[in-house]
């Protein structure tokens, strides 16, 4: 099952929740203040009590106390990294930004403000920003877990899997326990189609944890990509012993079952699947098809059309939709989805094979013709290019 692009919630949360720069403790503030002749007293003063508000976690008082006190030492560093704290806490990361960047102007390469303000990009959801400021930092001596696995999600929500898990690879060895930072890791070698690192990764996560669904089940994904269909089996089971409601569990079962042929083993766990989960795209496409060879085509398009809803770019369901419309004797609604489909693959062969059946029954000889001519283009091509790929071997 296609891992989500996204950045899980959960991590993001537990990166946002991370203090990024301590919080200038009271004899500190009291040097710093006493430091300068103008105004120190007062200085002082607001620093102490937003210090103390953060440290009771009064984001807001000590919002109001830095804010006074950058009026008095508009320069300092400290003041607005203190400042922008206290914002960050308070969800203002779109107001955090700025005043970090003002930090980073008045001290250039300054590795704390330049490492809260790449947390502030990356909570603001602006990765493009943030990531070369996490790549000077990952650059320094030893950089730390924390950097490393903040470069590492980064560079996934940027689509860069590869690289994620190079940084996020490095992370794990500075904190080998680290089930957060390991799930990434595998989601990266994942997206990255880099299967025996997928279960290498997970397997770890099982040794620390062994009844964790979620590692049993992209175990399963992997060993189902590398056609270990006995082992991806072995592992959804895993993972249904563990938690018989995890997303995919049923769904990779079913697909398990499916490839072996037992599609009443099949049809059951895509049907247990949906019933947790009814807008699961994968499981309501595979149980059309398998209704649709039982010759259920009515019911079978009520859960294409429901795999299309939950993905809008999903080439197979709008094809099986096309065979079902047809099937139903309505080649024109036919001739719609099935265009859909070649229009998101256009070496779609049996897409276009079906679309000149359809066209076909229209009395559209033509453009029939032409359809099934692509199809048998598109096969020969695929056969000529197999060949050479097993003469090449």
């Amino acid at each position: 099952m296609e891992d989500r692009r996204r950045v899980s919630t959960a991590r993001l949360c537990a990166i946002s929740c991370v203090p990024v720069l301590a919080v200038t403790v009271f004899l500190t503030c009291v040097a710093r203040a006493s430091a300068r002749p103008a105004s120190s007293q007062e200085l002082k003063t607001w620093l102490v009590r937003g210090s103390e508000a953060l440290e009771k976690g009064d984001n807001a008082s000590a919002e109001a106390a830095f804010r006074r006190a950058l009026k008095i030492d508009p320069h300092s560093v400290e003041v607005l990294n203190d400042l922008a704290i206290a914002l960050a806490r308070q969800g203002k990361i779109e107001e955090a930004v700025p005043v970090y960047e003002r930090a980073l102007k008045v001290r250039p390469r300054d590795p704390k403000t330049t490492r809260n303000l790449a947390i502030a990009y990356f909570r603001a959801q602006r990765c493009q920003d943030a990531w070369p400021l996490l790549q000077s930092l990952t650059r320094a001596r030893d950089p730390d877990f924390q950097t490393l696995e903040l470069a590492g999600l980064t560079l996934f929500a940027l689509d860069r899997y590869p690289e994620a898990a190079e940084y996020l690879e490095r992370a794990s060895h500075t904190k080998p326990s680290d089930l957060p930072a390991l799930y990434m890791l595998g989601k990266a070698y994942l997206r990255s189609k880099n299967y025996q690192a997928v279960t290498r990764v997970f397997s770890r996560i099982v040794s620390i944890n062994p009844n964790s669904p979620e590692a049993h089940t992209m175990m399963g994904t992997a060993y189902d990509k590398m056609f270990q269909e006995e082992d991806a089996l072995r592992e959804y089971k895993a993972a249904e012993k563990a938690n018989p409601d995890f997303p995919g569990v049923h769904s990779g079962l079913g697909q398990i079952y499916w490839k072996q042929g037992h599609l009443e083993r099949a049809q059951a766990e895509f049907k247990k699947e949906l019933r947790r989960f009814p807008n699961d795209p994968v499981s309501n496409c595979l149980l059309a098809q398998i209704l649709l060879r039982q010759g259920h085509p009515a019911e079978a398009a009520i859960h294409f059309q429901s795999a299309i809803t939950a993905n809008a770019r999903y080439k197979e369901a709008f094809f099986g939709l096309g065979q079902a419309k047809l099937k139903l004797g309505d080649p024109a609604a036919a001739v719609a989805t099935l265009r859909k489909a070649v229009k998101l693959d256009p070496d779609y062969a049996q897409a276009h094979f079906v679309l000149g059946a359809a066209l076909r029954q229209l009395g559209r000889s033509q453009e029939a013709a032409r359809e099934q001519r692509i199809s048998s283009e598109i096969q020969a091509r695929q056969q000529a290019k197999y060949t050479q790929k097993l003469n090449s071997q």
